[in-house]
């Protein structure tokens, strides 16, 4: 089965307000499937759609995409979307079809007669999107054919890539200012995920956005679990472990800092019968395209891979991220966790570090040709990183004040909120290896300063008298791991410092004077000694109670995918199918109202998903209500929405979704189920007052955004509307 792109219906370029919101939304629900925008989207599509300029910063998996894809609908002419990589761009281009979207892209990965066709479809004005790659846009030919074709809008994805200062920069990123000066009438839409302030200026100033709307809708990624523990010396073991408890037949990546750290890690996977492929720039271009072209499209694939692998990653239903090298900053840690759960279904941010990663980036940083200003911000960047990894309270606070996103609570989700950890006074410990550096002449790295002082029978420790120091075997209430873990926080925290050009000797910051003195004392994260992962079902729990539909549905999808030669998640989201899991639809009109399912695609697939549904219906007769029983089972212990969607392993839409059809039939009270002050609930229950047919869009709107449906949805189940 193959999908053909129709021809949806352009409107006038800048049409009033309130008409644009309407078709906006029209093309929300008809094409998309959605029942109503998140968040900014909605301001965003009406500023771009209007024709004014925005800068765009919100969370990966948070809907950038229709902030411009929507607009792009909207006005005349076709919407340029420049975007980094070329690998991706079939993808997307393959995803907007199947919404029957008129989307193309222009490459060196096209033959020179598919190329012409590009080319003669946008002069005709046959497009509604064309994605290119910004060294593509630079090209006087390029451009030619741009001054001779019908312009809806430019979509610079990936904006940080304009940052010098920034973790993943491109050169050709700052000649696009070209575009305000050359097409000064059509409006332009920046996005990123990661961006801190002083990345954000340097995108206005070099796209020149002065004039833009910047919408700001923070970096949390709430559905991601953030887990940082040490290197105990397995780490192949620790995360085969967490692979094995946690993600067994689930797709993610792991991040190596070296191209043979990845072979060998990618090999050994492979050798305990996962499938796991490597990814960096010394594999040739057809095995990493091949490579990632099988990560995409299939399922429990794993990609291990550099920083070289990433960027624009679409797959929704990364269950996993893991890392088994220190990041080499927070925006690039950020970056890189953000492709696990794009489809807001939980997923794991899992790293382990240790004391090596610390001395490899600082050695590249030393070793790179950039100038010192440069460096020294390098180096600012590697130590908010590693005060990320000591830190002992919770890391999604310290992660998002990085951003300027302050959260003032706990979040709950991390390991450090889940497990808090134990401090213990070092005070006395960091005297000892502070003086075992002083007296050893800060001439040595740590695994010798670690021999010294648990008193090794070792000849070159005899060679340079070191046995005679008073430092010498005094360490003997830590072992190896510990000595090391705690030079490791010494240097995180700027007590010491290494020596590079000095094969990573250890030498003492004026910084380390108080402690020695026992001017001042130093409490630091308790180091835990190596623990059993708890093995926990991901597994999401409606398809667990249902695993004969689950399969089939995904079987279904995986089929109908290759057929056409696309990804399954182009077909549909994990996220669709668990909703065709719990609703049950045994109709088109029903599987219409499941999120989603545009008007094509219900056209497209409709009746094969119903076929399964229905094949498989006399087991699930009770399984709608068993879920939404367990749901309220859940929030009756204590638990919140948040943590009862974490711990089933669903979205907190669904659970908000449980939770309003236990109010409505009585089951529960609204304050069982959401945390409102009398102000906010008198202020919701207004807003649905006074709307004509109680929709929730509306009273969100009226609201301005600032509750989420689902606690609408709860308000209005209590309100009986």
């Amino acid at each position: 089965m193959h999908i053909e792109a129709n021809t949806i219906p352009k409107q006038s370029p800048a049409p009033h307000r309130q008409q644009l919101q309407e078709q906006a939304l029209e093309i929300l629900q008809h094409t998309y499937g959605y029942e109503a925008f998140r968040g900014p989207q909605s301001d965003i599509v009406q500023q771009v759609a209007g024709g004014g300029d925005a800068l765009v910063l919100m969370p990966t998996g948070g809907g950038k995409s229709l902030c411009f894809q929507i607009p792009a609908l909207l006005r005349s002419g076709t919407a340029i979307v420049v975007s980094p990589l070329i690998a991706l761009m079939q993808d997307q281009v393959d995803a907007l079809r199947q919404y029957g979207v008129r989307a193309a892209c222009l490459n060196s990965s096209l033959s020179g007669s598919e190329a012409f066709e590009v080319e003669h479809r946008l002069r005709n004005g046959d497009l509604d999107l064309l994605y290119v790659a910004p060294e593509r846009l630079m090209m006087p030919r390029m451009l030619e054919l741009l001054d001779n074709s019908q312009l809806a809008l430019f979509a610079i994805d990936e904006a940080h890539c304009v940052s010098q200062w920034g973790h993943d920069f491109r050169p050709e990123y700052i000649q696009l200012s070209i575009l305000h000066q050359r097409y000064p009438g059509i409006p332009r839409i920046a996005l990123t995920a990661t961006a801190d302030a002083r990345t954000r200026q340097e995108i206005i100033q070099r796209l020149a956005l002065e004039s833009a709307v910047v919408f700001n809708n923070g970096f949390d990624r709430p559905n991601i679990r953030y887990r940082i523990a040490e290197n105990q010396g397995n780490a192949r073991d620790q995360l085969l472990r967490f692979i094995r408890n946690e993600h067994e037949h689930d797709a993610g990546i792991v991040y190596c800092l070296s191209r043979k750290r990845v072979d060998d890690t990618a090999a050994w996977l492979s050798s305990k019968g996962l499938t796991a492929l490597p990814y960096h720039a010394g594999l040739s271009q057809e095995q990493r395209q091949q490579n990632q072209s099988r990560f995409l499209r299939d399922d429990s694939v794993i990609i291990v891979a550099t920083i070289a692998f990433g960027m624009g990653i679409d797959k929704p239903d990364v269950r996993f991220v893991a890392h088994l090298n220190l990041p080499k900053s927070i925006e690039a840690y950020y970056q890189e966790t953000g492709r696990a759960g794009r489809d807001g279904l939980p997923a794991d941010a899992w790293m382990l570090y240790g004391l090596q990663d610390v001395i490899t980036l600082k050695q590249m940083q030393q070793n790179s040709d950039a100038n010192e200003a440069y460096k020294r911000i390098e180096r600012h960047k590697l130590d908010a990183m590693l005060g990320l990894c000591e830190l002992h309270d919770c890391r999604r606070q310290a992660l998002l004040s990085y951003f300027d996103d302050p959260m003032d609570h706990a979040c709950g989700n991390c390991d450090n909120c889940l497990t808090p950890p134990q401090t213990w006074d070092a005070t006395i410990a960091a005297q000892k290896a502070l003086s075992c550096v002083y007296r050893t002449g800060q001439r040595f790295g740590v695994n010798y300063l670690v021999d010294v002082l648990l008193g090794k029978e070792d000849d070159r420790i005899k060679q340079f008298g070191h046995n005679t120091l008073s430092t010498y075997g005094i360490g003997n209430e830590l072992n190896n791991s510990e000595w090391r873990t705690l030079y490791r926080q010494l240097i995180s925290r700027g007590l010491l410092s290494v020596d590079i050009e000095s094969h990573g000797s250890v030498q003492l910051t004026e910084a380390a004077r108080p402690i020695l003195k026992g001017e001042q004392t130093l409490v630091l994260r308790k180091m835990l000694k190596a623990s059993k992962t708890r093995q926990r079902n991901t597994t999401p729990m409606l398809a667990s109670s249902n695993p004969a539909l689950w399969e089939a549905l995904r079987n279904k999808r995986k089929a109908l995918a290759e057929e056409q030669g696309v990804p399954a998640y182009v077909i549909f989201h994990d996220a669709t199918l668990m909703d065709m899991l719990e609703r049950q639809p045994q109709t088109l009109e029903q599987l219409s109202r499941v999120s989603g399912v545009g008007e094509r695609k219900l056209d497209a697939y409709g009746e094969a998903f119903l076929e399964v549904i229905q094949e498989h219906g006399g087991e699930l007769a009770n399984s709608s209500s068993d879920t939404a029983s367990h749901s309220i089972e859940l929030l009756c212990q204590g638990l919140s929405p948040l943590e009862i969607a974490h711990k089933r392993d669903i979205t907190i839409s669904t659970v908000y979704r449980h939770l309003a059809g236990a109010i409505r039939s009585g089951e529960l009270e609204l304050a069982d189920a959401v945390v409102l002050d009398d102000k906010a609930l008198q202020e919701i229950q207004f807003a649905f007052e006074h709307s004509e047919d109680g929709r929730l869009k509306p009273v969100f709107d009226f609201l301005d955004g600032e509750y989420d449906y689902g606690i609408l949805e709860c308000v209005k189940a209590a309100m009986h509307v």
